[in-house]
């Protein structure tokens, strides 16, 4: 004689699978994130050295910065990024993806059709405006010549210090979000409409490039506002009256 299933013997086996589930589709989710920030640490490292063999082929100087143009799409020849200069010592786009990006709000109006900041803008990768070389007249961002005075040379050796200067970051991390950064007076990104930037790439931390070549993971406010943003070595949350927004070196050179 055959014996089935007893309706509570089901429910019971369903319970279970449904508890492990539970238990187990966090852990994978966080396993997947990971992995992926792996990469991006990854990729990052190959930036670093990037950058590292360009300025050896450049008399000591930190390339041109230029961000956010996306009025001619990324790789097209005429298109202005910082990530151009540095291709030719990756030899591919992929590296300045992170696969973490995808992308955020500002984009449907900025760079209609495109999902992520690298397919906006050529990078997932923010440059930091002060460790690069600004050329008046030609650095560009967001499809407008920087308001400088005049041109700004960095090289490498007027970096005071290269081991925490941060030259280039995930463009968001989790602490800005408007829960952390109320009223986004510390980062400027979940504002209200019209100056909302804020999308969720991670949920632990970001990407950050260092002066010297090394690339790690960043979780902490702490430590992020700690990191060097100009060449001469104003940390990222040391006061300067000059941003009138943040009234920090975040704000001047970020």
């Amino acid at each position: 004689m055959k014996k089935a299933f007893t309706l509570i013997e089901l429910l019971v086996v369903i319970a279970i699978i449904a508890i492990l589930a539970a238990i187990l589709f966090p852990v994978f989710a966080q396993a997947k994130e990971s992995a992926k920030m792996t990469a991006s640490v990854s990729n990052a490292r190959q930036i670093g050295m990037a950058v590292k063999l360009y300025i050896m082929d450049y008399d000591d100087v930190m390339p041109i910065f230029q961000a956010y143009n996306s009025a001619i799409p990324p790789w097209d020849d005429a298109h202005l990024g910082t990530e151009v200069y540095l291709f030719p010592y990756v030899k591919s786009r992929d590296i300045f993806k992170c696969p973490l990006d995808n992308g955020g709000p500002y984009l449907a109006s900025d760079a209609p059709g495109t999902s992520s900041y690298w397919e906006a803008y050529g990078s997932s990768f923010r440059f930091t405006r002060c460790m690069f070389t600004r050329v008046k007249d030609y650095s560009m961002q967001n499809n407008w010549p920087l308001d400088i005075p005049s041109t700004s040379v960095v090289s490498e050796t007027m970096i005071e210090y290269p081991a925490n200067s941060r030259i280039m970051r995930s463009e968001m991390f989790p602490f800005f979000d408007n829960s952390k950064d109320i009223d986004c007076a510390q980062y400027g990104y979940d504002c209200p409409a019209p100056w909302n930037f804020y999308q969720q790439w991670g949920s632990r931390g970001g990407t950050v490039i260092f002066a010297d070549g090394h690339a790690k993971t960043t979780v902490s406010t702490g430590d992020f506002d700690s990191q060097h943003v100009h060449y001469a070595g104003h940390a990222s949350n040391d006061p300067n009256p000059e941003d009138t927004w943040f009234g920090t070196w975040y704000g001047l050179c970020d």
